[in-house]
């Protein structure tokens, strides 16, 4: 059931997710080929934000507190699983994996890199500040509307 606070909820995050996405660029090797990074990952908030975080407004602000910080751990873990196994994908059409077990390993190990440049003071704050005020926003927007 559409909501005013899942709106905003889904809004923010995909919001946050492409400025994120931006930032994260950077960070990468510069041979590192993108492609449509950014619009998965707008994607990954929308949908963060609708289905986890919308769920959780209603209930507070620091429910909402901690419904942004929950949404943005999914919006997170979301990204570097589906860029890993792109990623891999990618590398098996090379043929570069005797077998599935190996590409499923390979999505860890990739995923396990790629938090690893995300270790970056800027984006971690960019991260943290944002899911919080976007979980605010919404348990706010959640109260005023209902």
């Amino acid at each position: 059931m559409p909501t005013a606070g899942k709106i905003v909820a889904a809004v923010g995050f995909g919001a946050l997710g492409w400025i994120a996405s931006q930032v994260f660029r950077p960070l990468m090797p510069p041979e590192t080929n993108f492609g449509i990074f950014n619009e998965v990952n707008l994607v990954l908030g929308l949908l963060c934000g609708w289905f986890v975080t919308g769920k959780r407004l209603g209930f507070g602000y620091s429910e909402g507190f901690s419904a942004g910080l929950t949404g943005l751990g999914a919006l997170v873990f979301w990204a570097l699983f589906l860029q890993s196994f792109n990623e891999m994908l990618r590398r098996a059409l090379d043929n570069r994996y005797g077998g599935p077990v190996e590409g499923l390993t390979a999505v860890m190990e990739l995923g396990v890199e790629y938090g690893s440049y995300m270790l970056n003071g800027p984006l971690i704050g960019l991260l943290v500040t944002g899911g919080i005020l976007v979980g605010l926003a919404a348990e706010w927007v959640s109260h005023r509307w209902s």
